[in-house]
């Protein structure tokens, strides 16, 4: 049984290697759906649907623990997820989502203004400003919608995405801790860090890998059913020479393959 990792793109291959690097042990599902990027700016329904159809293909290829790697993905649909879908269609499976992981590094540190930079649809959501609350109900929060920085990312264009970061960079000059609440944007961090140096940076590639640690630590039901072979597959939903251009960027050496989806 496999440990999956899901994203609207390429930018969840970011965790996936620190999961690879912290886990090297055990066998790994990657699955993009690049097809359909961004998530972002599109509604809600479809939204679940590509991720309904993610899981589907996720689990009928032997995942056993499924992190939704993407934000947006996380904010729209985990709760469904877990509560309807999981039960009826593969209750012996787990679902996470990256957000809570997020918010409990965030606070730490006594922060007491925390900003969120995500896509339109997170930010729509307020899953952030929500969640931080729980944990703090005194804290400030500043949520900014940066739709430009996922397509500057995919398209290889980085002094765009630098130049981008700086203008976001200016609404967040007066927070203690800066979610960047989206999967790609870890491929932005140093830039975010130049452009705040006060800042404490909160960045999901860096802290993820150490929560699925502890969470398998602490569920060995799930933990002692993994395969530890090694492998690693890396699948998305449109396979061309730009993602593998995308791919090979963020991961060095990767070999993309085009997922058989069931409703094909």
């Amino acid at each position: 049984m496999k440990i999956g990792v899901f994203d609207s793109g390429l930018g969840g291959l970011v965790i996936t290697k620190s999961f690879i690097d912290s886990l090297p042990e055990y066998d790994y599902l990657y699955y993009g759906d690049s097809a359909h990027l961004p998530y972002g700016d599109k509604t809600s329904g479809r939204i679940l649907g590509y991720t309904l159809e993610a899981m589907r293909y996720m689990i009928s290829r032997g995942c056993k623990i499924i992190i939704i790697a993407c934000n947006t993905a996380t904010s729209i649909c985990l709760r469904y997820i877990q509560q309807r879908f999981i039960p009826e269609f593969a209750p012996d499976v787990k679902v996470l989502g990256v957000v809570i992981p997020t918010v409990e590094v965030a606070v730490e540190n006594l922060s007491r203004t925390v900003g969120v930079v995500a896509t339109n649809a997170t930010v729509r959501s307020h899953i952030y400003r929500t969640e931080l609350l729980k944990l703090n109900s005194q804290l400030q929060i500043v949520e900014i919608a940066a739709p430009e920085l996922v397509p500057a990312i995919e398209c290889n264009d980085f002094a765009a995405a630098r130049d981008l970061v700086c203008q976001y960079a200016e609404q967040f000059t007066k927070c203690d801790s800066l979610i960047l609440g989206c999967t790609h944007y870890p491929l932005l961090k140093d830039f975010f860090r130049a452009a705040l140096p006060k800042v404490r940076i909160v960045s999901q590639d860096e802290l993820m890998a150490n929560k699925l640690k502890d969470y398998l630590r602490r569920h060995q039901e799930i933990e002692t059913l993994l395969s530890r072979n090694g492998e690693r597959e890396f699948s998305v939903s449109l396979l061309n020479k730009h993602s593998q251009q995308v791919a090979l960027r963020l991961f060095p050496d990767i070999h993309l393959t085009k997922a058989l989806l069931q409703r094909e």
